[in-house]
């Protein structure tokens, strides 16, 4: 019913950008908040950053200054361009967005991931 389709991760060496994107199709009434998260091996899922319909923006602290999240709203498409990769930012990214579909309540929906790779 609902698909989220990411791209944009790859190998890229400290202080380079990568830009990722996450497309939402499906039987789509609503978008509301999109945003992107991280998983590093052994380690929990984090928050990097989501972003409103309206724009408003939420950072974690390690992306702020580095990181900017940003939507279409007429593509359901949220973007996350990178700059100044540390090796720390090496994880698998995930898109989410939570939907509203015909006859449903809005729920979270996940992207498949996609793996950043930082080296040093």
């Amino acid at each position: 019913q609902v698909q989220l389709v990411e791209s944009g991760g790859g190998l890229v060496q400290a202080g380079g950008s990568l830009r990722l994107s996450c497309a939402a199709s499906g039987s789509i009434v609503y978008v509301d908040a999109m945003g992107w998260y991280r998983q590093a091996p052994g380690k929990q899922r984090e928050l990097v950053a989501n972003i409103t319909p309206g724009g408003t923006t939420n950072y974690a602290d390690s992306a702020k200054g580095r990181f900017t999240i940003s939507r279409d709203n007429a593509k359901n498409t949220v973007y996350l361009q990178m700059n100044s990769l540390k090796p720390e930012d090496t994880a698998v990214y995930y898109c989410m967005s939570r939907i509203k579909i015909i006859l449903r309540a809005r729920q979270d929906y996940w992207g498949q991931g996609t793996q950043v790779t930082v080296s040093s």
